[in-house]
């Protein structure tokens, strides 16, 4: 019988201890935490015939497991992970472990922006359709379960769809999609990556194993994006808003349309039937759409799918608007490049809310972009200081920074004035204030309803 060592009982790893469990193998799982919740896993996992330690890693018998899987909560530089390096022992990520059992075709998501809401539309367009398909992988706020748990469905899914994090690429094997696609790409997760090319360089391992099958749907307006592949073998299809030679998906006059060689020119849908705010969001439609065009579906059944979609959660959600003021939630902007999106795709002057943990990221192109269209920035949390630094700097009106979300809600509501929209895009991680980004946009929602 095998044995299989899974570091790390978050959701990830619990999912794959259970699917270990089912295929007979013996599990060991052990975890640094031992806070109740993980207390809980533990205890449930046990019943099933694991092996679970808390408040430790065992490092001799994960040397001696067949299969080490590693949950990407685990940071490259902890201690555990430097003493398999200097034993030559590698591992694998949760999905890598899982798609081993997942027998279906496969779609895989990533990028740095964009991608939950690619995989969200791409699993309503193909459920809408009437195919079996499973949405998994890197989806927070209950959105999607693991990976792992995909694999223990009965029957099996005929269509997996996988966000994809740079974490869980970084520690992939054989991981291969059918078709994969990428979102966007832009500076993020530099608390955890010595430099943008190397966070870079764990997405371009999404193309490690491509084969001549392979089908990539591609942002076709991002250079990054699009030397990301290299020579990686495989048919490339390339998305954009703006029509441009090259590309297989795009807006023109109004119309998303989809361009591939077999079928010609397919109008699918009118962008104002398009319920989601933002150029951003059209982007993401286009490519769910490409995505979706290639998994089979017609332009008809796209369309009926893309007129049904509904706005997610803390993603440039809109909440209310009173008194002439839109309150939009956008708690998912925890990058430079999000909150630019974000402040690009409104066409009312925006009160926007900037803050939390930061990221250390350069904040020069936000203050260009928000100049003319943000007629004030409320900074609050830990970052609060250096934001109203950056944007003073170019010029953008700024309050004196805020405390918390609760202080800044409240100046927010006294700087907006009729036909203007209050906007958290906050550039920033929630750590400071909240345990995660869902936290923080459920309470802005609860403090906009207040507020109005």
């Amino acid at each position: 019988m095998k044995t299989v060592a899974i570091l790390g009982l978050g959701a990830s790893g619990d999912a794959a201890a259970r699917l270990a469990l089912h295929n007979g193998a013996n599990v060991y799982v052990s975890d640094l935490n031992d806070d109740a919740a993980s207390a809980t896993r533990a205890a449930d996992l046990r019943t099933l015939g694991a092996d679970v330690e808390l408040g430790a890693h065992d490092v001799a018998r994960i040397l001696a497991a067949d299969t080490v899987v590693v949950s990407p909560g685990i940071p490259p530089r902890a201690p555990v992970l430097r003493e398999l390096r200097a034993a030559e022992r590698s591992w694998i990520s949760e999905p890598e472990f899982a798609v081993r059992f997942l027998p279906g075709s496969l779609i895989a998501v990533t990028g740095t922006n964009g991608k939950t809401t690619t995989c969200v539309l791409l699993d309503h367009l193909l459920r809408d359709a009437g195919m079996n398909v499973a949405l998994g992988g890197n989806l927070g706020g209950g959105l999607a379960p693991a990976a792992s748990e995909l694999a223990l469905m009965d029957p099996s899914p005929d269509w997996v769809v996988l966000e994809m994090s740079s974490f869980q690429l970084a520690d992939i094997d054989r991981f291969r999609p059918d078709i994969g696609v990428v979102t966007m790409l832009a500076p993020d997760h530099l608390d955890r990556y010595p430099t943008v090319d190397a966070y870079y360089a764990d997405k371009a391992r999404l193309f490690e194993n491509a084969g001549p099958s392979s089908r990539w749907v591609l942002n076709g307006e991002s250079p990054e994006v699009l030397a990301l592949p290299g020579a990686a073998p495989g048919a490339r299809y390339l998305f954009g808003v703006d029509p441009r030679p090259g590309l297989h998906a795009y807006l023109q006059r109004g119309i998303l349309t989809l361009r591939l060689e077999e079928f010609g020119e397919e109008p699918v849908i009118s962008r104002a039937h398009l319920p989601l705010l933002g150029r951003h969001n059209v982007a993401n439609a286009l490519a769910a759409a490409l995505a979706a065009r290639l998994a089979g579906l017609t332009p008809a059944q796209i369309a009926q799918g893309l007129r049904t979609a509904r706005p997610l959660p803390h993603r440039l959600e809109p909440v209310l608007e009173a008194d002439g003021v839109l309150w939009v939630n956008d708690s998912k902007a925890t990058n430079v490049a999000a909150t630019i999106g974000a402040v690009r795709s409104l066409d009312r002057p925006l009160v926007l809310l900037l803050g939390g943990k930061d990221k250390g990221e350069e904040l020069g192109a936000l203050a260009e972009a928000s100049l003319g269209r943000v007629r004030r920035a409320v900074c609050f949390g830990a970052a609060g200081p250096r934001f109203v630094s950056a944007m003073t700097a170019g010029g953008v009106p700024v309050e004196a920074p805020a405390p918390d979300l609760a202080s800044a809600v409240a100046a927010a509501r006294r700087a907006a004035r009729p036909g203007d929209a209050v906007v958290l895009a906050p550039a920033c991680s929630s750590f400071d204030e909240f345990k995660n980004y869902e936290e923080r946009g459920r309470r802005f929602v609860e403090l906009a309803r207040e507020a109005a």
